[in-house]
């Protein structure tokens, strides 16, 4: 059955909540055995109480600290996929961008999961055709205002992925990103505090089929988890509800 998930293990970044919490859930429920880590401990552990599990494991890790990156590789012996789901919007007009502030939303959106595989492809940790998931975003194309460093990030990582797609191909590992448009969760709180609650309204009228659920993403992840997918690599699947072809 090649959309089960059955003796694999699973590094699942952002796991406290909303993409990451969901995925955690369902991949869970597939057989996968997972490594679950998140800044929030106290959320991280509800949603290990949640899978029920006893072969999962939660670490509570800043992944932006070396020390506590380097203390989650130092607790996984092998893995047969990474969802990198952890995250931040920020959103700061241009003129009012500082190098910290940059440096905050370069930092867990793609300077973390670069420095992560690399550790974890150093150490060997990483299977044979294993599959690497990114959570990138569809504003990487479709850019909003006072996300020039989020979005220009998000288009990076995507590139990212696809030299690590070429690179380690021939081990069967394969990389893909998910585009995901607005998807109810912490981060679109975030998004709707910036903006005014009627032009979060008006967007949304540009999703024929709505805003999604982390279990929409969720879907898709343990897709590119399988086996059913293992001749997918380099790709950016697109979850946006249909705002794509809205707006050409």
């Amino acid at each position: 059955m090649n959309f089960t998930l059955e003796g694999k293990k699973i590094l699942i970044t952002g796991a406290s909540n909303g993409i990451g919490k969901a995925t955690a859930e369902l991949a869970s429920s597939l057989g996968a055995q997972l490594v679950l880590t998140g800044r929030n401990e106290t959320r991280l552990n509800q949603v290990l109480n949640n899978i029920k599990a006893n072969e999962h494991i939660a670490i509570k890790a800043d992944l932006t600290d070396n020390k506590e990156l380097e203390n989650l590789v130092n607790s996984i012996d092998f893995l047969d996929g990474i969802v990198h789901s952890a995250g931040i919007v920020k959103p700061l007009p241009i003129q009012f961008l500082k190098r910290e502030k940059i440096e905050e939303v370069a930092g867990i959106n793609f300077y973390v999961p670069v420095e992560l595989n690399r550790i974890l492809f150093k150490q060997k940790k990483i299977n044979k055709a294993a599959s690497l998931v990114f959570i990138s975003s569809i504003s990487s194309h479709h850019p909003f205002k006072g996300g020039a460093v989020y979005t220009s990030f998000k288009a990076a990582l995507e590139t990212y992925s696809k030299s690590v797609a070429i690179e380690m191909a021939h081990k069967g590992i394969r990389s893909n990103c998910i585009k995901a448009g607005l998807v109810e969760t912490n981060i679109m709180e975030v998004t709707a505090n910036a903006a005014s609650r009627e032009s979060l309204e008006a967007h949304r009228k540009q999703y024929p089929l709505g805003f999604g659920e982390p279990v929409d993403v969720a879907n898709a992840v343990v897709f590119l988890l399988s086996d059913a997918s293992k001749w997918i690599t380099g790709t950016d699947i697109i979850l946006d509800g249909g705002l794509t072809i809205s707006k050409q």
